[in-house]
């Protein structure tokens, strides 16, 4: 089961910085200001899951376990 989430935590992390730079190139090209928006808020989204992704890792599989 470790392993499982071994994985999954990288995946949200790329997740992220593949929304973040999408939200970055709209914003320095000149698109539409609510795309950015959106792009940002599913940043923000990702984001906590993979805190959640990890600090579940850490709880049911950290030190001491």
């Amino acid at each position: 089961m470790a392993e499982f989430w071994n994985v999954l935590i990288p995946i949200g992390m790329a997740a992220v910085v593949i929304v973040l730079l999408m939200g970055i190139w709209n914003m320095f090209r000149g698109g539409p200001g609510n795309k950015s928006q959106m792009l940002m808020r599913w940043r923000v989204g990702l984001q906590f899951l993979v805190v959640v992704l990890v600090m579940g890792g850490l709880y049911f599989f950290g030190p001491g376990r």
